[in-house]
């Protein structure tokens, strides 16, 4: 018994040290974190001449990510199904292509206000977007419209109008839109 004693004392004085040292170290960290957390405050609240120049690709960035979901969800659950005769009547799986549509139009609304919002951060971009402002409250009702199976040429025409001016104004303003599906997730949770 004697030889376990001093072994016990060595393991119980090497896990307080460690403990000791822990803790120290964490305390430490912590101090160095809240210093630069208070460092990165007084950097952001001083004004810098890059900030406007950061907040328009900040603007432009935004907008291409809102419009190139905006895009992917009308091509791939409104157009596309539409060119292919899914909303026919008595068309296979007519009544899921239509819900589908009617939540891709009530997504790609969404998207388009977010983008046309993200555009106002860039001049640019603001002036290519501005004409297409009321052209996207006309999507509004939409969404509504495809899931009931109203939706005719005309109005899928115009998402794709839509969709395609908002692309164009993009590429003018040098934030080109590429289609990016979203995925159900996205689509359902708007």
């Amino acid at each position: 018994m004697p030889t376990t004693f001093p072994i016990r004392r060595i393991l119980v004085a090497v896990v307080l040290s460690c403990a000791v040292l822990v803790s120290t170290t964490a305390c430490g960290q912590e101090t160095r974190s809240t210093t630069r957390n208070a460092a990165l405050t007084a950097a952001e609240s001083t004004p810098s001449p890059s900030a406007s120049a950061e907040r328009q690709k900040l603007a432009k960035t935004r907008f291409v990510a809102n419009a190139g979901l905006a895009a992917g969800a009308a091509y791939q659950w409104i157009v596309k199904p539409y060119k292919a005769g899914k909303f026919k009547k008595g068309a296979k799986g007519r009544t899921f292509a239509l819900v589908k549509a009617g939540l891709a139009g009530a997504f790609t609304y969404n998207r388009l206000k977010a983008a046309t919002e993200n555009a106002k951060g860039d001049p640019l971009l603001s002036k290519a977007v501005a004409p297409l402002t009321s052209g996207i409250d006309s999507l509004k009702n939409l969404g509504g419209k495809l899931r009931k199976g109203e939706a005719n040429d005309n109005d899928v025409g115009m998402f794709e109008n839509m969709i395609n001016g908002v692309k164009d104004a993009g590429q003018k303003a040098g934030a080109p839109v590429k289609d990016k599906v979203p995925s159900a997730g996205q689509l359902s949770g708007g």
